[in-house]
C-alpha cells in the first residue's frame, strides 16, 4: 500500500502520507484484525438501512453486502491480505471492498464514522465475549456440581487462617464455588444487558444530518436500542471496563480455588489427585508431579488484573467525545479475554478429572480439635451454660486432650468431668467429625442433607 493510497483513506486534508514511525504508532490492525467479522456485521446492516432509508441505492447495498460476504470469506480463509498503511480493520476492509465491487463501496461510509463505526465493533465483539464467559461458568457450575454431589457427606477440615476450624463436607466446599461463580454469573449478564445499546450512527460525535433508522441498525446487530446521546456513545468505553471488571472479579474466584488445589495437592495433604492431563514432571526429580495448570491460573489472572487497570487510566483523563487514547482499549481487553476463557477451561477440565482423596480428608477433619465448637454448643444445651462458660470449659478440656496427646473424642467420660463435672456420657455424641457436620442443618450449612438439597436447586436451575 502507498502513502499516497493511505492518504486517500484521509481525504484531501494532508499533502503527505505519514511516515515510518507515525505508521507504526498508528496502526491497531495488528490487533483489531480480531474484530473482523463485527465490523462486516455492522457495514452490512449499515448498508442495509441506508437503502431502506433511500439514502443510497438498493443495487449498491446489494453490491456492498455481498462483497463484504466475499472480505469474510477471504478472512476467515486466510487468504486476506492486511495492511498496516490503512492503519485498522475498518479501513482494511473497505479498501478490499473497493477492489472487489468498485464505485458503489465509496458509498458504505455515509452518515457513519469509524468512531461509531469502532464502538459498534468493539461492543459486539465484547458482547460476544460475555456469552462466551456465560458458556464457560455454566460449565464449570457443572464439574463443581459433580464434585459436590459426589462428595456431599465426605468430611473434611474446614480452615480459618488456613488452620483447622470446623469439619466440613467435600459436597460443602465445592458449593462454596458455585456460590462464587453463581455471583460471576450474575455480573456477566447484568453487564450484557447495560451495555446493549448500539452506537451505530452516533457518527463522528454529533449524529448526522441524514435520515438514518438507528432503530433499524440496532435491531439488525441485536442491540436492545440505540444509544441516546451521540457524544457519550462514541466516547464511551465502560463496556469494556466492565468487562474487565467482571473478568477480574470471576479471576480471584478461579485463584483463590487454584491455590486450594495446589496445596491439596501437595504430599503435605494429599487431599486431591490432579489428572495427568493437568499436571508435568520434573526434568530432574521423577517422583514430582506438579500442578502447573492451577498455578499457570494462579500467575494468569495478574494479566487481567493489569488489563483492568491499565484500560482505567487510559480513559480517567479523557474529555468527550473521542481521542486516540482509545485505540489503547482492545490490546487490554483482548488478552484479558484470551486468559479468563483460558483459566475458565483449565479450571473445568481440573475440576471434573481430580479425584477426591476421602480418607486423607477423613483423617485431616479429626485432627485439630475441629470438634470443639461442638462441645461448646452442647455445654450450652444440655448444662444450660452460658456460652462464656462453655468456650472456657472447652479451652481447657482442649489443653488437657494436648497434654495428653490426643484429641477430643479420645478423653475420657473422667478425664472430661475432671474439668466440668456435669458433662456426661451424651457428649460424645457431638465429638465425632460426623456427628458434627450431620448437625449443621441450618440453611446453608455443611450438613449432606443441605448440601444434596443445594446440588438439586442448582440443577433445577441449570435445567
Amino acid at each position: 500500500m502507498t502513502k499516497s493510497s493511505s492518504n486517500a483513506m484521509w481525504g484531501g486534508r494532508f499533502a503527505s502520507g505519514p511516515d515510518a514511525i507515525m505508521e507504526a504508532i498508528n496502526a491497531s490492525i495488528g490487533f483489531d484484525k480480531r474484530m473482523a467479522r463485527q465490523d462486516i456485521d455492522g457495514s452490512r446492516a449499515h448498508a442495509s438501512m441506508l437503502a431502506a432509508q433511500g439514502i443510497i441505492r438498493d443495487t449498491d447495498a446489494g453490491a456492498i453486502r455481498e462483497g463484504l460476504l466475499t472480505v469474510l470469506s477471504e478472512i476467515e480463509t486466510g487468504s486476506f491480505e492486511y495492511s498496516a498503511a490503512l492503519e485498522d480493520i475498518h479501513m482494511n476492509v473497505e479498501a478490499r471492498l473497493k477492489e472487489i465491487v468498485g464505485e458503489p463501496a465509496g458509498r458504505l461510509h455515509t452518515a457513519r464514522s469509524r468512531n461509531d463505526q469502532v464502538a459498534t465493533d468493539f461492543k459486539l465483539w465484547v458482547r460476544d465475549q460475555l456469552d462466551a464467559a456465560e458458556g464457560a461458568i455454566l460449565s464449570l457450575i457443572g464439574g463443581l456440581l459433580d464434585q459436590a454431589e459426589a462428595g456431599a457427606d465426605w468430611v473434611m477440615p474446614g480452615f480459618t487462617h488456613l488452620q483447622t476450624a470446623q469439619p466440613v463436607t467435600w459436597g460443602h466446599h465445592m458449593m462454596a464455588y458455585v456460590e462464587m461463580l453463581r455471583r460471576d454469573l450474575s455480573r456477566v449478564r447484568d453487564a450484557r444487558v447495560r451495555m446493549n445499546e448500539s452506537p451505530l450512527g452516533a457518527a463522528a460525535l454529533a449524529g448526522t444530518s441524514f435520515p438514518i433508522d438507528r432503530d433499524a441498525t440496532a435491531q439488525a446487530l441485536g442491540f436492545d436500542r440505540p444509544s441516546a446521546n451521540s457524544l457519550d456513545a462514541v466516547s464511551d468505553r465502560d463496556f469494556a471496563l466492565e468487562f474487565l471488571s467482571t473478568a477480574s472479579i470471576c479471576a480471584v474466584h478461579l485463584s483463590r480455588l487454584a491455590e486450594e488445589l495446589v496445596i491439596w495437592s501437595s504430599a503435605q495433604f494429599r487431599f486431591v489427585t490432579l489428572s495427568d492431563r493437568f499436571s508435568t514432571g520434573s526434568s530432574i526429580m521423577p517422583q514430582k508431579k506438579n500442578p502447573d495448570a492451577a498455578e499457570l491460573i494462579r500467575a494468569k489472572i495478574g494479566r487481567i488484573f493489569g488489563a483492568n487497570t491499565a484500560l482505567m487510566i487510559v480513559m480517567k483523563g479523557l474529555p468527550l467525545a473521542y481521542s486516540k487514547d482509545m485505540q489503547e482499549d482492545k490490546e487490554q481487553v483482548f488478552d484479558a479475554a484470551d486468559n479468563w476463557m483460558l483459566a475458565l477451561a483449565a479450571m473445568d477440565g481440573m475440576v471434573r478429572d481430580m479425584t477426591a482423596n476421602r480418607e486423607s480428608l477423613a483423617a485431616a477433619a479429626g485432627s485439630g480439635f475441629s470438634t470443639a465448637t461442638d462441645l461448646a454448643d452442647w455445654c450450652v444445651r444440655a448444662l444450660n451454660m452460658p456460652f462464656r462458660d462453655a468456650h472456657h470449659v472447652t479451652g481447657s478440656l482442649v489443653a488437657l486432650a494436648e497434654k495428653e496427646g490426643c484429641d477430643l473424642p479420645d478423653l475420657s467420660l473422667e478425664q472430661l468431668q475432671s474439668v466440668c463435672a456435669e458433662i456426661t456420657q451424651d457428649v460424645f455424641s457431638v465429638l465425632s467429625v460426623e456427628a458434627s457436620v450431620a448437625s449443621r442443618t441450618s440453611y446453608g450449612g455443611t450438613a449432606p442433607v443441605q448440601v444434596r438439597a443445594q446440588v438439586t436447586r442448582w440443577r433445577e436451575i441449570l435445567a
